[in-house]
């Protein structure tokens, strides 16, 4: 039985940080950060909100739309790279917090682990496993930014964005393709903190701008048209392609290879950042509320991250 998105949630920090912000913390410009990224501002977590906090709101929010209570689900597949904690899992306490049952694990493909989540929570429904699934990709990256280095601090965002996932009659997910290639795990990483008079310090990002910018714009196009081939399904008969919104000119150039405009490729980068595996369904959640979701469209949720990992689901709108 066809598996089919029945509801999507975000919850984002109430914490700005914009480009004026930014300015007076590192040696950077409202026009530089523009030109680079298309970002304006992003959401900050509060120093007392965690990972979890922001998991939980955002599924609240999917089942309040799609008009369930969390006892009605029996899944939570929580993608993630900033957990509150190694051990137990963010989905443990997203759990225990919703008062929701059943499995409930977290998936780490930095920001294609949203994707990853929902291949196994499809899987799951369309074996008969689950029959409501709550899928969540959250992050609170700004407490692993160096806000020293304006390579990274000006990229990354908080957030988090849920989907309910369940059985369908028709359209649903249609297909899903997944890849990773580990020999570019230098390109974005997590360094471990330096050591210094007060001990090791926080970890935080390092990342190759330039070659995750040249491997992004070739993979998020290939991994469109693989999952379009899966799926038997022609890219002019797309409506619209949700990528990860990692960067304003990658989605462009992703758009260019593809040959289709910007009426096609969602981007709200410019409000959010780069918020890692919670910015394909914030995206997702903001096209549906300006419109650009219909019955019977055929939409493709995209990305890539830090592994390198990529994957791609095309997906029929109920």
């Amino acid at each position: 039985m066809p598996t089919s998105i029945k509801s999507v949630g975000t919850y984002v920090p109430a914490g700005v940080l914009t480009n004026a912000d930014l300015e007076k913390m590192v040696e950077t410009s409202d026009t530089w950060i523009r030109e680079r990224t298309g970002i304006v501002e992003r959401r900050i977590a509060a120093a007392d909100e965690g990972t979890t906090d922001l998991a939980v709101a955002a599924a609240q929010d999917a089942l309040s739309a799609a008009g369930l209570r969390p006892e009605d689900t029996d899944l939570i597949v929580l993608s993630t790279s900033t957990p509150d904690s190694t051990f137990p899992s963010c989905a443990s306490r997203v759990q225990e917090r919703l008062g929701a049952h059943g499995p409930a694990f977290d998936v780490q493909a930095a920001c294609t682990g949203f994707l990853y989540a929902l291949d196994i929570a499809d899987k799951f429904v369309n074996a008969g496993e689950s029959r409501q699934a709550l899928v969540i990709g959250t992050e609170t990256l700004t407490k692993i930014v160096n806000f020293k280095d304006r390579g990274t601090c000006v990229v990354f965002g908080d957030g988090a964005g849920a989907v309910v996932l369940g059985p369908s009659e028709s359209g649903g997910i249609k297909s899903c393709v997944l890849g990773s290639d580990g020999s570019g795990g230098d390109l974005i990483y997590v360094a471990p903190g330096a050591e210094g008079p007060e001990g090791r310090g926080r970890p935080e990002i390092r990342m190759d701008g330039r070659k995750v910018f040249r491997f992004a714009t070739e993979i998020l196009a290939q991994a469109t048209l693989q999952a379009l081939e899966k799926a038997d399904v022609s890219l002019e008969d797309v409506t619209l392609i949700v990528p990860h919104q990692a960067n304003a000119r990658i989605i462009e150039a992703a758009g260019k290879r593809l040959g289709v405009g910007p009426e096609i490729m969602a981007n709200n980068i410019a409000h959010y950042g780069n918020t890692s595996t919670a910015s394909i369904p914030l995206a997702l959640k903001d096209s549906v509320k300006a419109g650009r979701v219909h019955k019977g469209d055929h939409l493709v949720l995209v990305g890539f991250g830090a592994g390198l990992t990529w994957g791609a689901c095309v997906l029929e709108w109920e």
